[in-house]
C-alpha cells in the first residue's frame, strides 16, 4: 500500500495535487492515531533508562541539526530550499512508522518506540535552538509561535488518542489494535499521495532539481543509517543498532509543515515527497546489511 501510494502520488498530479493541502491534518491524525494502537504509559521506557533514551534524542534532534547549520552556514547553504530541508529533516522526531519499519529490517521495535514517545515528546523543546538560528523563522516572536504551534498540535493529538485507547476498550484488544494499524497503513498511503504533489510535475517536465534532490535525500538517510549502525554496532551494541539507525534517518518531517511559514512550507514540498522514497524503501535497501551482521553477531555468540 506504500509503495502504491507512492506510484499513484507520482502518476496521478492531479489525486496528488488534491490532497496537498491536507497533508498536516493527516499527518496530525496519524500522531493521533498511533498514541491511540500504543498505550503511551506502558510502552514508556522504565525511569531508569529515560535518561539514556533523552540523550540519544538531544544528540539526534539537537546536537546533529546544529552541526548540519555550522556547515551549511559555512558553505552559504543555509538559506537554501535544501538547506532548510536538511537542518529540519535532522531536527525531527523519528517517524512514526520507525517501529514497523526496525521490525522489517530484522531489528527490536521496542527500543524505536521508546525512543519515538521521548522524541516526540520533546520536540517542541529540541526544536526550540534549531528554530532560534534558522533565518526561515524570524525574530523571537515567531520562534515562540512556531514551538507553540508543535506543542499544541502533540499534546492534543497525543492526549486524545491515550484518552480513547483508556475509555474503549476495543483499541486494547488485539482485534482493535490490527484495526488501528491498518488504519494507519491506510492513512500513510493515502498521505504520501499529496506529498508527492511536487515530485509528479518535476518528473514530467525533467527538472534537473528533482535528480538533485533525490541525490540528496537518499545520501541524507542512508548516510545517516549507515554511520549510525556501524557507531552503535562497533560500541559492542549489536542489538540496539539496527532501532537507532532507523530512527536516525527516518523523521517525521512533514509535522514541521504547521509551523514553517507557508512560502516555506510551500516550497519544501518537493524535498519532503523525495524524502519518502528513501524511507519507504529502507526495508529493501537496509534490511539485508542489518540482518548480515546482526545474524553474524549471532553466530560469533552462540
Amino acid at each position: 500500500m506504500l509503495v502504491l501510494g507512492l506510484i499513484v502520488g507520482i502518476l496521478v498530479p492531479e489525486a496528488a495535487e488534491s490532497l496537498a493541502s491536507l497533508i498536516f491534518p493527516m499527518i496530525v491524525f496519524l500522531l493521533f492515531l498511533s498514541t491511540l494502537r500504543v498505550d503511551v504509559l506502558h510502552a514508556f521506557p522504565a525511569w531508569g533508562d529515560v535518561p539514556g533514551y533523552v540523550a540519544i534524542t538531544l544528540i539526534m534532534q539537537v546536537v546533529m541539526p546544529m552541526a548540519a547549520i555550522g556547515a551549511l552556514g559555512l558553505a552559504g547553504g543555509l538559506a537554501s530550499t535544501l538547506g532548510i530541508g536538511v537542518v529540519l529533516v535532522l531536527a525531527a522526531a523519528p517517524l512514526t512508522g520507525s517501529p514497523g519499519l526496525t521490525l522489517m529490517v530484522g531489528g527490536d521495535p521496542a527500543p524505536a518506540l521508546r525512543q519515538l514517545i521521548i522524541g516526540t515528546m520533546l520536540l517542541p523543546l529540541t526544536a526550540l535552538p534549531v528554530f532560534w538560528v534558522m533565518p526561515v523563522f524570524g525574530g523571537p516572536a515567531m520562534v515562540a509561535i512556531a514551538a507553540a504551534k508543535l506543542l499544541a498540535v502533540i499534546a492534543v493529538a497525543g492526549v486524545l488518542g491515550l484518552i480513547l485507547r483508556r475509555r474503549v476498550r476495543f483499541f486494547q484488544s488485539y482485534q482493535g489494535e490490527r484495526a488501528v494499524e491498518g488504519l494507519i497503513t491506510g492513512v500513510m498511503a493515502v498521505v504520501v499521495v499529496g506529498l508527492m504533489s511536487a515530485v509528479g510535475p518535476a518528473l514530467l517536465t525533467a527538472s534537473p532539481d528533482l535528480w538533485r534532490t533525490l541525490a540528496l535525500v537518499f545520501g541524507l538517510n542512508f548516510g545517516a543509517q549507515l554511520v549510525v549502525f556501524l557507531t552503535v554496532d562497533r560500541f559492542g551494541r549489536v542489538a540496539t543498532a539496527p532501532p537507532l539507525a532507523i530512527i536516525a534517518g527516518n523523521r517525521n518531517l512533514a509535522l514541521f509543515l504547521g509551523a514553517l511559514p507557508v512560502d516555506t512550507a510551500a516550497d519544501l514540498l518537493l524535498f519532503i515527497g523525495c524524502y519518502q522514497v528513501p524511507m519507504y524503501v529502507t526495508p529493501l535497501v537496509m534490511g539485508p546489511v542489518m540482518r548480515r551482521r546482526t545474524n553474524r553477531a549471532s553466530d560469533t555468540t552462540s
